[in-house]
This record gives C-alpha cells, structure tokens and sequence, in this order.
C-alpha cells in the first residue's frame, strides 16, 4: 500500500484532484496496485481559512506520505509549491512535451524533455532594496549543477531515443554563474560518453524550439530559463493541457500539472485533466522504479496509453474543442482501463 498525499488546490484544482482520485481508485480497484489518498490545502483558500498558504498539518502530512499530487493553487502558489521543492530538496523539475494526436502541435514526432534545476538561481527569492533600485540574488553552485546535469544524462540514457543532451545557459552575458553551470555539464559530460552532448545560448533555443522541435531529446537548464522553455515547449506539442511535471528528489517527489488554476474555468466541469493525469503515470514510474514495483510502471503505461488513444479518436473535454465534461473525460479513461 502507497501512500498518497493529495493537494486540491484552487480554481480548477478540486476538480481535477476528483478526477485523478477516481482514476486511482480505478487502479485500486481493478489492478493490483494499491493507493491510500489523503486529501490535504494549501494554496489560496488555505491562506484564507487558515492563515497559511501551507499549513502546518499538509507538510506533517507530506512528509509521512510515499508521495505527493500536487493540484494548481492560486495566487499563493510560490508560497507552496517554492516552498516544497526546496524544504524536500526536490532539486530536479521533470517537464516531458510530447506530441499527442488530435493536439494542435507544430509536428507529430516531437519527443522531449526538459530537466530543471529546482532550488536555486533567482527563484531563491533573495531580494532586497538598495535605494531607488530593486535587487535580485543569482546563486548558482557546482554541487546543484552537477547533481542536475548527472540527472539529465541519466534520464538521456534511460530513454533510450536520441540519447542526446543540450545544457542551456546564457554564460556569453552571465559569464560566473551560467559560466560556472556550463563548465558542471561539460565536466559531468564526459561520465557519459554513449551520450552526445551539446551546448545552447537560452534565446537560441528558444527560437529552436520554434523552428525544431523535434531535434532535442533532453533539455538541461538552471531554474528560471527551465521554467520559462518548459511552458513554451508544452505550446509546441499543443498546450499545456498535456503536460504533466514532477519534481524529484533522491527520497520523494510530487507531481503536479504544468498549468495554473485557471479560475475563469473553475466549476463548471469542463476542464481537461490529462496533465494532471498524466502526472500520475510519472508518480507510477517513480514509485514503481523506487521500490522495484514492475507492477506500477505498467500501470503507468497503460494509463497514457489509454489517454493516448482516447485524444487520438477525437474524445476532448469542451475547453480544447471537445464535447466532454471533465468527469465524463475521466470516467472514459476508468472504463478503458
């Protein structure tokens, strides 16, 4: 038995948080695969009913749970999801932009993914006032560059596609702390001679990921330039309805959706839930290779798949063109399960 903590969120969180608990219990139901959720706040209705955008009693939560979903939360979301990378050492943020049929993407073979840095560079949020100006702290070290480009030539080799490797930084302008996260991946490089590396200027790549998105395989980066490429990459393949994050550390991980919380959306049931979804086959990847459970990792491919052939014969909830209401959506994927 798994244990699970589950963040509902705001906007469109409590709905989505419906539709991937049905899908467990699903799995719990009809596979053999177990999964206790716990349902937990944090986020803006959190901040409002109890002062904390991340109450005490959620992180005692997490933190006893096997892992965690994390649904979008409002305005307070770097009160909360900020908050976690960093207090679990959840230093690599896992962003996958694939193509799905029936998706407004650019091309049909696009296959990518982009490995984050996840606890440091300006996202630290080390800022302060010196005058009439407004300064930001950049921290960069060697230890969280190399800890995340070892992650990024592993994850090139595991799957297994075009085994390649482009580290993005701006070190021409930056030249001490992009310089320094350059040299990281160049030095951890050379651990993987099977895997062909190369190096990018961040506005180049961002014009590439227009104009080729089919030539990268895995995209390593600092903190906000991966933030900034992980949204434009999921509009590449179609929006950010299909793409699903996690954050991983060595001993946890939480999963959530690319996407906001959508307010204009919220309550009326229509919004879709495959990245959220889709979170959950990652969370099954990672539990499954965690505990050598070859039982989630086939869950988890049996789940994208499903959601996979259900785009690909046009089923759509009604906020990307469909006729489907969220639930409607998800009770599809339960009985093709």
């Amino acid at each position: 038995m798994y244990k699970i903590s589950l963040i509902t969120g705001d906007g469109i969180g409590p709905e989505l948080s419906d539709s991937a608990e049905s899908v467990i219990h699903a799995i719990n139901d009809k596979h053999d695969v177990k999964f206790d959720i716990t349902r937990l706040m944090a986020g803006d209705a959190a901040l409002k009913n109890t002062g904390k955008a991340l109450p005490d009693e959620t992180i005692d939560s997490i933190k006893k749970s096997d892992a965690c979903m994390k649904a979008p939360v409002g305005e307070s979301a770097a009160d909360v999801i900020v908050v976690l990378r960093r207090m679990l050492d959840l230093y690599a943020n896992i962003r996958p932009a694939k193509s799905y049929p029936n998706m407004p993407a650019l091309r049909d073979d696009i296959d990518m993914v982009i490995v984050r840095e996840n606890t440091e560079d300006l996202y630290t949020g080390k800022e302060f006032s010196l005058g009439n100006a407004a300064v930001a702290l950049r921290i960069i070290s060697e230890n969280a560059s190399k800890r995340i480009a070892k992650y990024a030539f592993e994850s090139a080799r595991n799957r297994n596609t075009k085994r390649k490797v482009t580290c993005v930084h701006k070190s021409n302008v930056m030249r001490l702390t992009d310089g320094l996260f350059a040299r990281a991946c160049l030095e951890v490089s050379k651990d993987y001679p099977d895997i062909f590396f190369e190096q990018m200027y961040v506005d180049a790549c961002a014009m590439n990921l227009i104009r080729q998105p089919e030539q990268f395989d895995v995209i390593v980066t600092t903190n906000l330039f991966g933030d900034i490429l992980s949204d434009e990459s999921s509009q590449v393949v179609g929006g950010l309805g299909m793409a699903p994050a996690a954050n991983l550390g060595d001993n946890f991980a939480l999963f959530e959706p690319v996407h906001g919380a959508a307010f204009d959306i919220a309550g009326k049931n229509i919004a879709n839930p495959s990245s959220f979804l889709l979170s959950i086959k990652m969370m099954l990847d990672w539990i499954g290779t965690k505990n050598n459970d070859s039982k989630c990792i086939t869950m988890g491919k049996k789940l994208e798949s499903t959601i996979f052939d259900l785009v690909k014969k046009g089923v759509k909830t009604k906020d990307i063109g469909g006729d489907k209401t969220t639930m409607e959506f998800t009770n599809e994927i339960i009985h093709n399960l």
